[in-house]
């Protein structure tokens, strides 16, 4: 089969996209991927090694101007009529979008040569390009069982297939907490001031003195955690990049961090405890992380309630109790499948 793989502008829609192109194209299959221009160098790093890699006109509509709303829509009709005349001489018997705006043109071209599309929603709250998109695909493919937002009325058959994971997480799945202290602190590409604000002063106010941090940070903020660790007698290692997350999720015994889609499958998929600070103006995370917590992996609160005092004794409660830890590591744990499962989807 020819199919073609539709993917956003962020690492988040990027790397479930290549999984299941990579794995499609293992089975035989003809890949093409489309991308925006943010991530063309990522997604041409990922890509199968005879698949095709196409650059999509587009951005997203969300700006507060309306010139750049107008510019955005502009960007996006240009690129469907561009894909409408593609696929009337190459037209592929599938599409499969992972969501974002450069997704878009791809899903309406599809429809409107009446092509089988499949639309992967990563949040546990439809995000608003999914949300428009979904009057033209055959099916929305979830991350989560249950996802907010979903319009009423539309003809798209929902389907739970989980989010796909980098290898490195899939070969960790429900592993054992190690038990050595081990906290990782990570506020996603760009860091989190509240967590740079709040976890080294609740770590220094712990009854347990051999905790370890790995706290991954903005590059301004590295020397002032050091130095605070350092005059605290904690060990720590502060980072600005993290090179490999799994490896940092799977040694740690407890994660605190925000809760894009990704992290909080990550999580789920090697079966790792969290306490979740979804950030305020994004209602995705805000869903994801109650999604998480709802299964009894682990906390999920508001920044305005995020504060020293209660991390301190949130993580004395847990630190003193390994054995809840490990009972909550097993709640945290959801078996992934994902790309198997949307492969099936789209194949059959």
């Amino acid at each position: 089969m020819k199919i073609w793989i539709a993917t956003g502008g962020t690492g988040g829609h990027v790397f479930p996209a290549l999984s299941v192109a990579s794995a499609l194209a293992a089975a035989g299959h003809k890949i093409t991927v489309s991308c925006d221009g943010r991530v063309r160098d990522m997604v041409a790093r990922g890509m199968p090694k005879n698949g095709r890699r196409v650059h999509i006109w587009a951005s997203g509509v969300g700006a507060k101007k309306h010139l750049s709303q107008i510019y955005a829509l502009a960007k996006i009709g240009v690129s469907s009529g561009a894909l409408f005349l593609r696929f009337m001489f190459s037209r592929p018997d599938r599409v499969v979008a992972f969501g974002g705006y450069a997704s878009v043109p791809v899903v309406f071209a599809a429809h409107l040569w009446r092509i089988p599309t499949f639309l992967h929603e990563q949040n546990a709250a439809i995000g608003r390009a999914n949300k428009f998109a979904m009057r033209w695909v055959r099916t929305l493919m979830t991350s989560f069982p249950d996802v907010a937002g979903i319009p009423a009325g539309v003809s798209a058959n929902v389907i739970y297939t989980g989010l796909p994971v980098r290898g490195e997480f899939l070969a960790a799945a429900n592993s054992p907490l190690c038990h050595d202290g081990r906290i990782f602190v990570t506020g996603g590409s760009l860091g989190a001031q509240i967590l740079d604000d709040v976890v080294p002063g609740a770590i220094a106010a712990m009854h347990n003195k051999k905790i370890f941090v790995t706290h991954q940070t903005r590059p301004e903020n590295v020397a002032r955690l050091q130095k605070f660790y350092a005059e605290n007698k904690i060990r720590a290692n502060v980072l600005s990049f993290v090179h490999d997350m799994a490896a940092r999720v799977i040694d740690a015994d407890i994660v605190i961090g925000r809760s894009g889609a990704s992290t909080v499958v990550e999580l789920q998929t090697v079966g790792r405890p969290a306490i979740l600070v979804p950030l305020g103006i994004n209602p995705d995370q805000a869903a994801n992380a109650a999604a998480f917590a709802k299964n009894g992996g682990g906390f999920a609160i508001e920044q305005s309630k995020f504060t020293a005092r209660w991390l301190t004794a949130t993580l004395d409660d847990l630190f003193d109790n390994p054995l809840r830890l490990d009972k909550m590591a097993a709640k945290a744990y959801v078996p992934n499948n994902a790309v198997e499962k949307i492969i099936a989807a789209v194949t059959k």
